[in-house]
C-alpha cells in the first residue's frame, strides 16, 4: 500500500491550502482569504504537490485551474475536513450537554411550517443549542451535505440529486397547488383546465427541480404548451409577493397556499404532483447529539402535520410537545 497519504508528511493544512487555491481561483486570493502570506501557500502547495507526484493546478496570468488530478484529490479532501469538523462538533457536544449547533438547510418545501415548529420545539427543550438554517439551490445544499457544512436537509423527496451516499427520514406528505392572489380573475371560472389557465403569467420551479420535471411532464400529458410568459423563481417570499401583486399563477406547498390568507387555491388538479417531506443526513457519519435531537423535533412536528388537514385547524386547536409547548 502506498504510505505517502499517511506517512505523517502530509498535514491538514495541505487540504486546506489547496480547497483555498480551488475555490479562489489564484493563489493571491486563497492567501487572503487564509490571512496569511502568498509566499506561504506557495510553499505549502509545492509540497502537496511533490507529495503526490501530480501537478494540482495548471498556472496562467489569470490564476490557476484545477488539474484532472486536482478534481480527484480535492473530491477527498473535502471529506476528510468534512469528518473532522463533525468529529470537533460531536466531541464539543458531548462535553456540554446542553449545548451544540446545527445546521438545516431547506429549500422551499417544509420550510413554512414543518421547520419553524420543529425549531421552536427544540429551543423550547435544549434552548443552548444554536439553530443555523440555510437556503438554496439543490445542488448547493447537495454539496453543502457532502461538505458537511449543512447537518441535514428538510426537502421534498427526488428533489436533490445525491452523489454521496444519503440517509432520509420520512417526515409527512401533501399535495401541490395552483395558487393565486385571492381577487384573480381566474377564480371566476368553476373547473379551468391547464389549456386556460396558460393563458395567465406563471412562476415556474428551477429547471434543475424535480417538481419542474414533473410540471413540465403535466403539461405534456395534457397536450399543453408550458406558458409564454413566466418567470422561474423558488424564494418564497419573493413567489408570494409577485402573486399577491399580480396576475402570475404559481404551484406552491398546500401548507403554504392555506396558511396564506391574501392567496388562493384554483381548483384545477395536479395530477401526479405531490411530495413526500423527507430529512436528508449524509450517511457517512452518525449524526451529532444537536443534529439527533433537530431530527426527532422534525418527525414529531410531521407525524402531527400528517395529521392535521389544515393549518387553520392546527391554528384553532393547538396541539402539545412533550415540553409543554404549544406548536
Amino acid at each position: 500500500m502506498d504510505q505517502t497519504l499517511i506517512d505523517g508528511r502530509m498535514k491538514i493544512r495541505h487540504l486546506v491550502l489547496a480547497l483555498a487555491i480551488a475555490e479562489h481561483g489564484s493563489i493571491v486570493r486563497a492567501a487572503h482569504h487564509l490571512h496569511i502570506t502568498q509566499p506561504v501557500v506557495t510553499r505549502g502547495l509545492k509540497e502537496l504537490e511533490q507529495l503526490l507526484g501530480v501537478e494540482l493546478f495548471d498556472r496562467g496570468p489569470k490564476g490557476v485551474t484545477p488539474t484532472v488530478f486536482a478534481v480527484a484529490f480535492l473530491e477527498h479532501a473535502r471529506a476528510i475536513l468534512a469528518h473532522l469538523r463533525q468529529a470537533s462538533q460531536h466531541v464539543s457536544e458531548l462535553s456540554n450537554a446542553t449545548a451544540g449547533t446545527v445546521t438545516v438547510a431547506t429549500h422551499l418545501a417544509g420550510a413554512n411550517l414543518l421547520l419553524p415548529r420543529a425549531i421552536a420545539m427544540l429551543k423550547s427543550s435544549h434552548p443552548g443549542v444554536l439553530v443555523v438554517v440555510r437556503e438554496g439551490t439543490p445542488d448547493k445544499l447537495d454539496a453543502d451535505l457532502m461538505s458537511g457544512d449543512v447537518d441535514l436537509i428538510v426537502g421534498r423527496q427526488g428533489q436533490l440529486s445525491f452523489e454521496a451516499p444519503v440517509r432520509q427520514v420520512d417526515l409527512y406528505e401533501e399535495p401541490f397547488r395552483i395558487v393565486a392572489r385571492q381577487d384573480h380573475p381566474v377564480l371566476l371560472t368553476s373547473d379551468p383546465q391547464l389549456s386556460e389557465l396558460r393563458q395567465f403569467p406563471w412562476i415556474l420551479p428551477l429547471k434543475q427541480t424535480s417538481l419542474r420535471r414533473e410540471l413540465e411532464d403535466l403539461f405534456r400529458q395534457q397536450a399543453v404548451v408550458l406558458p409564454e410568459e413566466r418567470i422561474e423563481c423558488t424564494a418564497p417570499l419573493t413567489v408570494r409577493t409577485i402573486i399577491v401583486e399580480t396576475d402570475y399563477l404559481a404551484v406552491l406547498p398546500e401548507t403554504l397556499a392555506l396558511a396564506e390568507p391574501q392567496l388562493a387555491v384554483v381548483p384545477t388538479p395536479l395530477a401526479g404532483v405531490s411530495q413526500k417531506i423527507v430529512a436528508t443526513l449524509a450517511a457517512e457519519y452518525s449524526p451529532s447529539p444537536s443534529t439527533a435531537l433537530m431530527l426527532e423535533c422534525l418527525k414529531e412536528i410531521g407525524a402531527q402535520m400528517g395529521r392535521t388537514p389544515t393549518p387553520d385547524s392546527v391554528q384553532d386547536s393547538p396541539k402539545k410537545s412533550p415540553s409543554g409547548m404549544s406548536i
